[in-house]
């Protein structure tokens, strides 16, 4: 179950933060021009999450706090599985196997805090889109003559349209409520394991 979690966890961050890149340009774009399936799989590099945290450190620290768990960082949900993993293998006279487990853990850390490093610590290479930045689009909403749009809500008190002019611009992008619902129960399952740190 923790690894499904940490899993599901990370592969909706990395296509979350796979598409809110398509806001942006990278200045190193020579180096990414070859990938196959470039326009249906944005992140495909780790070198492409290069100074994420500086565009979005929510969403960063949201993977950091999963790729940590990954690790076995207490009291992440991570660490509790392999404890429960590795104190079952001692607890039969596993020994050498329980080795060979925690060796192999501290070397995919080693890989997985080199992803953390790059996120964190290393300069981003994506500026905003020239033409995002300097356009402002404006939409106006027009009533059609034979209908009027507060028809349908003359007893509903929370609807007012009181202005028709909708201005859009870059920094309007921001995640849907469904996606940042999900990413955030699955960040604090990761987090609050800790409160019942048991099968």
């Amino acid at each position: 179950m923790q690894y499904s979690i940490s899993n599901l966890n990370a592969f909706i961050l990395l296509v979350t933060i796979g598409y809110s890149l398509y806001c942006y340009v990278n200045d190193n774009d020579n180096d990414n021009i070859n990938l196959k399936d470039r326009n249906n799989s944005p992140i495909q590099l780790i070198s492409q999450l290069r100074g994420y945290f500086f565009i979005n450190p929510v969403l960063a620290l949201s993977l950091t706090i999963t790729l940590f768990s990954f690790v076995g960082v207490p009291p992440l949900i991570g660490f509790f599985a392999k404890q429960m993993v590795l104190s079952a293998a001692l607890d039969n006279g596993y020994i050498f196997m329980a080795l060979v487990a925690i060796l192999t853990s501290v070397i995919s850390a080693v890989y997985y805090l080199a992803v953390i490093k790059q996120i964190f610590f290393d300069k981003p290479n994506y500026k905003l889109n020239p033409y995002l930045e300097k356009s402002n689009l404006t939409v106006f909403i027009s009533k059609h003559s034979d209908y009027n749009i507060n028809d349908n809500y003359e007893n509903d008190t929370n609807v007012k349209i009181e202005n028709n002019k909708v201005n859009f611009n870059a920094s309007n992008i921001v995640l849907s409520g469904s996606l940042s619902g999900i990413i955030s129960i699955l960040t604090l399952i990761i987090l609050l394991f800790i409160f019942i740190p048991q099968e």
